[in-house]
C-alpha cells in the first residue's frame, strides 16, 4: 500500500463521502503517550476462527483509472488493489506508525549517517514475484530511477524522497539492498511502498502505460485476475506463489458502487463491505433495532404525519372538490408505495451492521489569502478566532456517537507520535478579540455599505451569476427565497436585521500581532519541562506591516461592545465585509453544508457577512478550490505518517512561475512563509527523532499563526459490513492485512486474540 501521504495527499479528499463526513481528534499527549481518539472497529478475529474459502465483495467508488500508484490519477481504488497484490515494505499500525513488514523485510535500518546516510534493507528470503524471480536490488533501482525526477519521460506524480537518493545497489548478497542518499532523508520508510517489479519501472513506456490497466507480475497475498470496466468489478485471487500466511478468501472482489448508490447495493445484497454516509449508517442501525418489531415503522416516509394530518388528508381525498381530491388521492397512493418500498429496504439493511471509527483525515476551513479581505492576515486571524471549533466538531460527530474534539495540528492526528496541539499559537475562540482584529484592519460598522450585485467577496462578479442553472439539494430548503445559487447569510434566511449595537475595537487590539508571534514561538519551542527558548519574532516584534503601528491608540473601554451577541455588518472604503463561501450542492454533502451554515452564524457575530455559493460537487474542487475562486471553503486532507515530506507541498509559500502565474503546489489557501518552508526542509533531513519532532511542532505553530488553514475535526469512518465479516471495517490508521480478511466460521464470534501464523 502506498504510504498515507505520497499518494493520498496528492489530492484533497473530495469524494461525496468525504464532503459529507468532514470530524475529530485533539487528544493531547498524556503520560502514556498519544492514543487515537477512537479505536478501530474491525471485528478482530484470530485466523483459526476465520473460514477458508469464499468471496468477499468490497465497494469502491469507481474502477481506478490507473493501477500505478505513482501516477497523478491514482485514487483510493488504486490503493486498495495495490495493497493486496504488491509489496509494502512498511505498513501502518493503529496509531499511524510505520512498521517493517516481515513478509518482505527481515530488517531495514540506517547503518551510516556520515559522510552520507546509508540504509540497508535485508529482504525476506522467501519473497518472490509471481513469475518466480526473487525481489531484489534491480527492482529497487528501477523504481528509484523512475521516480527521482530526472527523466521527464516518466509521468510521475511526485518524486519526494527519491530525489535525495544517490545510488541503489546490491549489498553483500542478493537478499540485501543498499540505498545511499545524497541528502539526509528522515522519512526514508516512506520509500518503495508499494514496490513495483523492474518490468513496470524499467522504461517510460511500461511505467506510463502497462501498469494502468493490469498488473501481470505481483508479489502480494493476492494476484490480479481481471479488471472488468463494464461491470465495474476488479477480481483478485490467491497468489499461488505467496509465502506468508495464506489468504482466508478464495477471491476478493472490489466492486464499483457510486456513493449515491450504496443503499441500493446494500439492499440488493451486492456487497459485503461498503463505506457509507451518516444517513445510511442511521438507517442500518434502525433496521437492526427494528428486527422482530411488529406494526408500522416509526421512521421513514409518512412517519412524521400526525393524526390531525391524516384526518385532514382523508377529508381532502374524500371531499367534494374534485381536483383537490384527485391530487390528494394520488399523494396518498405514492406515500403508501414509498412506505412499502422503505420497509422492504429496511428489512434488507438489517443484514448489515455499522462499524465506525475516526478516519485518518481531517476537514479544514480554507481561507484564500491571495487577494480580497483575507489577504490581510488580521482578517484571517479574526475569522479563525471567531470559530467555535468544538461546536463544529460536535455538529458532525456527536450524532454518530464518536468523540468530538477539534483537531489541534495540521501535520498529525491524535494517536500519532508527532501529534501535539499547537492551536495556542493562534489562540482560542474569542469574539471580542476577533472584532478587535477586524477594527485594527480598518473594518468598521457601516450600515448600507455597498456590495456589487452578483459579486463575490473580492468584488468580482460571481461565477455563473447570470444564466446559471440553480443547483438543488442545498441542505437549506427552508431558507426563504433559496434558489440553489448564492445567498447572503443573515439577509435571505429570514433573520432579523438587528445585530446589536455598533461594533468598535477593544483595548486588546493594539500590539496583538507581535504577541501572536511570541505565542507561536513559545508553543513551538516549549520542551517537555515547560521551558522555552526566545523566538526570533519575539525579538523583532512581528513581521512589519502586518499589524497596527506601535502606539496605535485603542478605543476607550466604554466604546467596546460586549463579547456576546451579533455585531453590526462591517465595511471599509464603502464596501461591506462579505466573504464568498463556496460549498458543494450534491447529495451526500448535507453535513458539510450544515457545518458551513454554523460557520456563517459564528462569523455573523463579529460583523462578517457570508455569501454562500452552492456549486455542483463534480467541479467543487477543480473549478473553485484549486483555481482559487473562493474566499472560504471546506475540504479534507488525509493524515500521514510522514509529515515533513507530505506537509511541505500543502503549506509551502506560493512562488511565481515563469509565465507570471502563481505556483501554489497543493497550498490552495495561497498562504505561506519562508520560515515555514525552512522548517520543513530542516525536518525532512533531520535524522534525530526528537529534534525532528520539535521542528515539525514549530512549523505547525507557524501555520496556525498565519491562519490560512484552520483544522476543524477528524472525519468519521462509517462502514456497513455483514456481521460475519472478520478483520475488516473501519480501519482507522491501520493498513489492512488482506490475508486475514474473511468470514467467521459457523458459531465463531470475533474477539481480540493473538494471531496464529499459518493457521
Amino acid at each position: 500500500m502506498f504510504h498515507d501521504g505520497a499518494r493520498r495527499r496528492s489530492v484533497a479528499l473530495l469524494t461525496t463521502g468525504v464532503l459529507a463526513l468532514p470530524a475529530v481528534a485533539a487528544c493531547g499527549a498524556s503520560e502514556e503517550g498519544n492514543v487515537p481518539a477512537a479505536a478501530q472497529d474491525l471485528a478482530p478475529t484470530p485466523r483459526d476462527l476465520v473460514a477458508n474459502g469464499s468471496t468477499l465483495t468490497w465497494a469502491i467508488d469507481a474502477v481506478p483509472g490507473t493501477l500505478n500508484a505513482y501516477q497523478a490519477d491514482a485514487d483510493t481504488g488504486t490503493t486498495r488493489v495495490t495493497g493486496a497484490v504488491l509489496p509494502a515494505l512498511f505498513t501502518l499500525d493503529d496509531k499511524g506508525r510505520p512498521q517493517a513488514n516481515p513478509d518482505y523485510l527481515e530488517s531495514a535500518e540506517v547503518v551510516e549517517r556520515e559522510p552520507r546516510q546509508v540504509v540497508v534493507y535485508r529482504l525476506n528470503q522467501k519473497a518472490v514475484w509471481s513469475d518466480g524471480r526473487e525481489i531484489g536490488a534491480p527492482d529497487f533501482a528501477a523504481q528509484w530511477r523512475a521516480l527521482r525526477g530526472k527523466d521527464p519521460a516518466y509521468w510521475t506524480a511526485r518524486n519526494a524522497g527519491y530525489d535525495r537518493i544517490a545510488k541503489v545497489e546490491r549489498g553483500k548478497d542478493d537478499l540485501e539492498v543498499q540505498v545511499t542518499f545524497d541528502k539526509p532523508y528522515a522519512e526514508w520508510r516512506s520509500l518503495f511502498t508499494p514496490l513495483y517489479p523492474k518490468d513496470v519501472m524499467g522504461t517510460p513506456d511500461s511505467f506510463n502505460d502497462s501498469a494502468r490497466t493490469t498488473l501481470k507480475n505481483t508479489a502480494g497475498p493476492f494476484s490480479l485476475k481481471k479488471v472488468d470496466r463494464k461491470s465495474g468489478d476488479i477480481t483478485l485471487v490467491r497468489n499461488p506463489r505467496w509465502w506468508g500466511d495464506q489468504p482466508k478468501l478464495d477471491q476478493l472482489v472490489f466492486r464499483k458502487v457510486a456513493p449515491k448508490n450504496r443503499t441500493k447495493a446494500l439492499t440488493a445484497g451486492r456487497v459485503d463491505l461498503a463505506q457509507v454516509a451518516p444517513g445510511e449508517a442511521e438507517r442500518i442501525s434502525l433496521a437492526r433495532r427494528d428486527k422482530g418489531a411488529k406494526g408500522p415503522l416509526a421512521h421513514g416516509p409518512g412517519a412524521g404525519r400526525t393524526p390531525a394530518d391524516a384526518l385532514m388528508s382523508w377529508a381532502v381525498a374524500n371531499g367534494t372538490e374534485q381536483e383537490a381530491a384527485e391530487s390528494e388521492q394520488l399523494a396518498r397512493e405514492q406515500t403508501r408505495e414509498a412506505v412499502v418500498a422503505y420497509a422492504a429496504e429496511q428489512k434488507s439493511l438489517g443484514a448489515y451492521e455499522v462499524r465506525k471509527a475516526l478516519e485518518p483525515s481531517f476537514t479544514q476551513l480554507a481561507l484564500n489569502g491571495a487577494d480580497g479581505p483575507l489577504a490581510d492576515e488580521r482578517v484571517r486571524r479574526a475569522v479563525a478566532r471567531a470559530l467555535d471549533r468544538k461546536e463544529l466538531a460536535e455538529t458532525v460527530l456527536k450524532p454518530l456517537g464518536l468523540p468530538a474534539q477539534p483537531v489541534g495540528s495540521h501535520l498529525a492526528l491524535a494517536g500519532q507520535d508527532a501529534y501535539e496541539d499547537a492551536s495556542d499559537a493562534l489562540g482560542s475562540q474569542d469574539t471580542a478579540e476577533a472584532r478587535a482584529l477586524l477594527a485594527e484592519a480598518g473594518w468598521k460598522p457601516g450600515q448600507g455599505a455597498a456590495r456589487p450585485k452578483n459579486a463575490g467577496a473580492s468584488g468580482e462578479p460571481a461565477e455563473g451569476a447570470e444564466g446559471e442553472e440553480a443547483v438543488g439539494d442545498s441542505g437549506n430548503e427552508d431558507r426563504p427565497g433559496d434558489d440553489g445559487g448564492e445567498y447572503i447569510v443573515g439577509e435571505d434566511d429570514g433573520k432579523s436585521g438587528a445585530r446589536g449595537g455598533p461594533m468598535l475595537p477593544g483595548a486588546v487590539a493594539a500590539g496583538q500581532g507581535a504577541a501572536l508571534w511570541r505565542q507561536a514561538d513559545v508553543v513551538a519551542r516549549q520542551d517537555g519541562d515547560g521551558k522555552t527558548e526566545q523566538g526570533a519574532h519575539a525579538q523583532q516584534g512581528g513581521p512589519p506591516g502586518a499589524y497596527a503601528p506601535k502606539g496605535t491608540a485603542a478605543p476607550k473601554e466604554s466604546e467596546s461592545p460586549g463579547a456576546e451577541g451579533a455585531a453590526g455588518p462591517l465595511a471599509k472604503d464603502g464596501l461591506a465585509l462579505t466573504l464568498r463561501f463556496v460549498v458543494p450542492s450534491g447529495a451526500g454533502s448535507e453535513q458539510l453544508r450544515a457545518v458551513a451554515d454554523k460557520i456563517a452564524e459564528q462569523l455573523e457575530k463579529i460583523g462578517v457577512t457570508t455569501a454562500m455559493k452552492k456549486v455542483p460537487s463534480s467541479g467543487y474542487f477543480t473549478d473553485h478550490v484549486a483555481s482559487g475562486q473562493y474566499d472560504m471553503a471546506l475540504y479534507s486532507w488525509p493524515g500521514t505518517a510522514y509529515p515533513a515530506t507530505d506537509g511541505r507541498p500543502i503549506h509551502a509559500k506560493p512562488v511565481p512561475a515563469a509565465d507570471g502565474s502563481l505556483n501554489v503546489a497543493q497550498n490552495y489557501t495561497r498562504v505561506g512563509t519562508d520560515r515555514i518552508d525552512q522548517l520543513f526542509d530542516q525536518a525532512v533531513g533531520e535524522l534525530d527523532d526528537g529534534a525532528r519532532k520539535k521542528l515539525i511542532k514549530e512549523a505547525d505553530a507557524r501555520i496556525w499563526a498565519v491562519a490560512g488553514a484552520i483544522p476543524l475535526y477528524q472525519r468519521p469512518e462509517l462502514v456497513a459490513a455483514r456481521p460475519s465479516v472478520a478483520n475488516a471495517g473501519a480501519f482507522g490508521f491501520a493498513t489492512p492485512r488482506y490475508q486475514d480478511i474473511g468470514f467467521l466460521k459457523k458459531g465463531a464470534k470475533p474477539g481480540k486474540q493473538d494471531r496464529k501464523p499459518g493457521s
